[in-house]
């Protein structure tokens, strides 16, 4: 070690030593607060000039420990007499090697904070032979085929739809506006697999990955730290302490927090904290619905958990353990999408069939999911950027890409499953039950069924039924016939098509929006005095006959719950014929909530079936005779 210099090698324990004394600086220096220098500092000595005198000599040998402000003066002074007192040393000699241990970790901290300032992000540097392969993987013909048959070869195991779809989206995180996407799925299905296997393709420097993080943790990453960086949380559950901030993050591309702050006099200042984005976020969560304003803002996608998924998993762990895996090759393309990740750039894109795409009807809050429809495009577009010619915009000179009706194909195949989430009224784990009802009942030839029959024969939670079978009820997919609570209701289900002509509704739109566009660009050939062809009219015929079908179902279910109210209205009646009875009454019988009934009760009135009176601040009903 080299005397009258401060070492440095481990930031926690600075050493600096004399001829005679050992100073360790323990627990390092703050580098904030440069009007103090507080440090806790070991003082020995380590080569004793004089030792004929020393009138402890056991006690002058051990080392003492002070934590000491070094900037001031009567600190100072006190450390040099009980230093000089106990180690038996001169104090001129202490005071010397103070002064000079003081002047050294200023300098020191004042290089630690330049760095700090100067600090830039270390990006891999491809080689030619790299850039080259990356490149000509981003050229091939049918590259979301191809870029989907490379994540299945890195390790991720079916999931064809989810891994592609997420792998899309997290390549968005380059672009103005990222997407983001919320995994949901039963304990142990994969989710926070599948989100770390996919973000294993995304380069280190590009994501950071979070398995907990504090309230304000957000606020306190530098101001442009998080700037087109992937997020990856890997339980939505233990992080809802920041969901509020990481909302803002995603909205407005921007968090802001001003908090109080005391300068060195003591005066309390505000001090504005500023972090930017944008940020593309992922995350994972066992519920089956998450709070609205989180769901509104990303894709929501569902993991498979079918016999079939279960079996190709079990398969790949079989042969991992029997070493019949090529990690090697898993390595080399886990390398290759990396580094496609790495040479693609910002760069702007335009739709210009952006005018004519809409979304199907039945979707849900189609204002926000028009945005993503339209920005996940644009993520494709931008994952073709090597296969698009640049154009430049002949007023501002802004260098752009196109959109072209392949990219929008890609995208209404992709976005299918996630509309349908958006378009139901159940949600997954809920429709997933259902689905599994319909088909048993037609496997076992039956009509209606009780809910042990159906819990023993898909092995299903009781808890979780009977949440299944509430929502069921309330939105009329099923409703009650024989039974008493005691010994159990049977129960029948309303329409067994209901979900095919939702699925076909979307599909059918999708698809006329591509034909119809392919039927304009064939158009465009054609001169401004030639007529139009008559495709684009056939189209708006289907999609009316679509959404007609759709609005059927709709009322025949509507139509049937009302006879089931008729129904119970008449039992009732029979049992006490004087009586008249409130929605109250009938929802007792039905399991549905009083406002339903009231509504269904009111449009038998309209129809002629009923008659009503007010007594008692509310309706009462009986059968018009």
């Amino acid at each position: 070690m080299e005397a009258n210099k401060i070492n440095t090698a481990n930031p926690e324990a600075i050493t600096y030593t004399t001829e005679e004394l050992g100073f360790t600086v323990l627990g390092g220096i703050r580098l904030d607060g440069l009007d103090r220098l507080r440090v806790t500092v070991k003082i020995e000595v380590i080569n004793r000039q004089l030792t004929h005198y020393l009138n402890n000599p056991e006690l002058a040998a051990l080392a003492m420990r002070h934590n000491v402000d070094l900037y001031n003066d009567t600190q100072v002074e006190k450390l040099l007499r009980k230093t000089a007192e106990r180690l038996e040393v001169g104090i001129s000699s202490i005071a010397k090697a103070i002064a000079e241990l003081t002047s050294q970790l200023e300098i020191y901290r004042l290089e630690k904070i330049k760095e700090q300032e100067t600090k830039t992000e270390i990006r891999k540097q491809l080689t030619e032979t790299e850039r080259t392969a990356a490149k000509e993987f981003l050229e091939q013909e049918n590259l979301l085929q191809k870029t989907n048959e490379a994540i299945g070869r890195s390790g991720v195991i079916g999931e064809e739809l989810n891994r592609l779809l997420m792998y899309l989206i997290f390549t968005s995180r380059k672009r103005e506006h990222p997407l983001h996407i919320i995994s949901l799925g039963s304990s142990g299905t994969g989710k926070t697999y599948l989100q770390e296997k996919v973000g294993e393709l995304i380069p280190e420097e590009d994501k950071l990955e979070i398995t907990v993080l504090s309230e304000n943790a957000f606020y306190y990453f530098g101001q442009r730290e998080l700037k087109n960086k992937l997020i990856l949380i890997e339980d939505l559950d233990g992080a809802e302490n920041v969901l509020y901030p990481l909302r803002e993050l995603q909205s407005k591309k921007r968090i802001s927090k001003t908090v109080a702050h005391k300068d060195t006099r003591g005066n309390t200042k505000t001090v504005s904290l500023t972090v930017e984005g944008p940020v593309s976020v992922a995350g994972c969560t066992t519920k089956e619905s998450i709070y609205e304003d989180n769901a509104n803002r990303s894709f929501l996608i569902y993991l498979d958990e079918s016999p079939e998924q279960d079996e190709k998993i079990m398969n790949y762990q079989r042969k991992a353990s029997a070493g019949m895996i090529n990690r090697d090759e898993e390595q080399e393309l886990k390398q290759l999408l990396k580094n496609t990740q790495r040479i693609l750039h910002p760069i702007s894109i335009r739709n210009p069939y952006a005018e004519q795409l809409k979304l199907p009807q039945e979707v849900f809050k189609p204002r926000r999911t028009n945005s993503h429809y339209l920005q996940f495009i644009e993520a494709i577009t931008f994952y073709h950027q090597y296969q698009r010619e640049q154009k430049a915009d002949e007023s501002t000179g802004e260098i752009y890409i196109e959109t072209t009706l392949q990219d929008i194909e890609a995208a209404n195949r992709l976005i299918k499953e996630i509309l349908l989430r958006k378009s139901d009224e159940l949600n997954t784990a809920t429709r997933r039950y259902f689905e599994y009802l319909k088909a048993y009942l037609r496997a076992e030839n039956k009509t209606a069924f009780t809910t042990k029959e159906v819990r023993q024969a898909l092995r299903t939670n009781h808890s979780n039924q009977k949440r299944y079978m509430l929502q069921l009820l309330l939105n009329n997919y099923i409703k009650k016939g024989t039974g008493t609570k005691a010994k159990g209701y049977r129960y029948e289900i309303v329409s067994y098509e209901e979900y095919e002509q939702l699925k076909n509704s979307i599909s059918s739109v999708l698809d006329n929006i591509v034909t119809g566009l392919q039927s304009i660009s064939s158009v465009k050939v054609q001169t401004q005095n030639e007529p139009l062809k008559a495709t684009p009219v056939k189209v708006i015929q289907k999609k009316f006959k679509s959404s007609l079908t759709q609005e059927q179902g709709k009322r025949k279910r509507i139509e049937e719950a009302e006879s089931y109210t008729l129904e119970i209205l008449e039992k009732l009646l029979e049992q006490e014929p004087t009586k008249l009875f409130s929605a109250l009454d009938i929802a007792m019988q039905s399991n549905r909530s009083p406002i339903t009934e009231g509504r269904y009760l009111k449009e038998l009135c309209n129809n002629g079936k009923l008659e009503r009176t007010w007594e008692n601040r509310q309706y009462l009903y009986k059968i018009k005779i």
